[in-house]
């Protein structure tokens, strides 16, 4: 009798991210499926969730971005896809990227990528990196935004798919209010302060630095960066210096990793996005959509698609603290039942992560033999 097909996902790692989440996401429905669902990675806090899905993981140093590491891993996938019986090689990441795609000339698999970014090209040869993820049978975006970008640079079509909400997580209802006041209470909030919550990992293009500046113009507010620094400490110093001289450094909070995101956008006011950078997606946007908190994004990138202004939550121009800070105002001087109903109008359009897992799973079905 013959095995169900084999998806083999690879990248660097499974710690926090969207990413990562995303590859939980599809090992799941190519379970759901009846298929086997492997993932090969370096490891990170992720893999438990991993395997509760079924799926299995094999760890390989793919965050090496080496030429003779990412050699050394096309030989190991290789050797992989031929003892699993893989169909489909499915990258998610550049270094991993080039080991799969060598692997998948060697072995005859099928190739996908999932283009999660606009990837830099500020050195000699990052172009031809950076390729690696349009050289897929087929290639998958993450928004519109990201498939105009893979036209524009490389001159491939892609499949768009959107990345998608997991509505058994985040819905309000399944949300505790003990969960909500225990994240308020370790946030050191004041009663009746209200919060300003920035989800995101703990880098300089998501525009920590843009909230701290608007903080100073919003003497009641508490700013919460919540994110994993990911080594960063110097750019968390850097963060807390700056509210030192705005004089916010009171009303700064930096809890690092929060694994109970439902309860934080909850225990948040307003949630903001502030990149400085096109965003690819902005799953941190549709998260708090879905919540039902209202939402001030900035307006570039993925969350042009997913935020209506003044409809399904607020745009801003992006690096402009002081346009924030002003939407910010104006955001919080409304009733709370109007912030609400916006929040609700969000939640109704928010894209599902049932809808991308059917998607992926038609475009498999595509390459399977």
């Amino acid at each position: 009798m013959p095995l169900p097909p084999a998806i083999l996902q690879v990248l660097p790692a499974l710690d926090a991210g969207g990413v990562e989440r995303g590859t939980l996401e599809i090992a799941e429905a190519i379970q759901a499926a009846g298929w086997r669902a492997l993932v090969a990675s370096s490891g990170g806090r992720l893999v438990p969730a991993l395997e509760a899905t079924g799926a299995r993981h094999i760890t390989l140093p793919l965050a090496t971005k080496s030429p003779l590491g990412i050699w050394h891993n096309a030989a190991a996938l290789a050797e992989l896809v031929r003892a699993e019986q893989v169909s489909i090689l499915h990258a998610r990441s550049r270094a991993p990227a080039w080991s799969a795609w060598l692997t998948a000339r060697r072995t005859g698999a099928r190739f996908v990528t999932t283009y999660h970014g606009t990837y830099g090209e500020g050195f000699p040869g990052k172009r031809l990196y950076n390729s690696v993820m349009a050289r897929g049978d087929r290639v998958i975006a993450i928004s519109r935004h990201i498939a105009d970008h893979i036209h524009a640079t490389h001159g491939r079509e892609s499949r768009v798919i959107l990345r998608g909400v997991d509505f058994r997580r985040f819905d309000p209802a399944l949300v505790a209010p003990e969960r909500v006041a225990a994240l308020r209470a370790a946030w050191a909030v004041p009663p009746g302060a209200p919060v300003i919550l920035l989800p995101a990992r703990l880098t300089r293009w998501k525009g920590q630095a843009v909230l701290i500046e608007a903080l100073a113009e919003l003497p009641a507010a508490i700013a919460v960066l919540a994110g994993d620094p990911q080594g960063r400490e110097t750019y968390v110093a850097q963060l807390r210096g700056l509210a030192e001289a705005r004089d916010v450094a009171e009303r700064l909070r930096i809890p690092g990793h929060v694994a109970d995101m439902p309860a934080a956008l909850l225990a948040a006011d307003l949630v903001v996005h502030a990149s400085i950078e096109p965003e690819a997606f902005g799953r941190t946007v549709i998260e708090a959509q879905a919540m039902g908190r209202p939402v001030i994004a900035a307006d570039l990138g993925g969350p042009r698609e997913t935020v209506e202004h003044g409809v399904t939550g607020w745009l801003t121009p992006p690096g402009d603290a002081e346009a924030l800070a002003a939407q910010i105002r104006a955001a919080l001087a409304l009733p709370a039942e109007q912030r609400g109903a916006m929040g609700m109008a969000a939640r109704q359009r928010v894209p599902t992560m049932a809808a991308m897992q059917q998607a992926t799973l038609a475009l498999y079905r595509e390459l399977l033999p």
